[in-house]
């Protein structure tokens, strides 16, 4: 299984945590509030393009809004491949801070 990149990874914990409400927009804000960073809408889509490409989230579409002109939103979930790839990098991430001391009071 490949792994998945850093921004990958969280936008599959946001999807994991926002559940059934896990669209665009929302996914956006749910990591912006996680990280306190702003993303550019962009690069959380082209990572959803690569990880629907890779089986890793699949896509819905919800009922027609009137608000968004009766266009449909996209809801993502994360699928048994992605919950899998999830527990692979925690496990690597795990494994490469064992030994790691905390940061706290040093500089380097």
């Amino acid at each position: 299984m490949r792994l998945v990149s850093r921004l990958e990874e969280i936008i599959l914990l946001a999807i994991w945590r926002l559940e059934s409400d896990a669209y665009g927009i929302a996914i956006l804000e749910e990591i912006r509030k996680a990280t306190g960073k702003v993303w550019l809408t962009g690069s959380i889509y082209a990572s959803l393009g690569r990880l629907l490409k890779h089986g890793l989230v699949e896509s819905v579409e919800g009922d027609p809004v009137p608000e968004r002109g009766g266009r449909r939103k996209i809801y993502y979930r994360v699928t048994p491949d992605g919950l899998q790839a999830l527990k692979e990098i925690r496990k690597i991430s795990s494994a490469i801070w064992a030994d790691i001391p905390l940061f706290e009071g040093k500089e380097k």
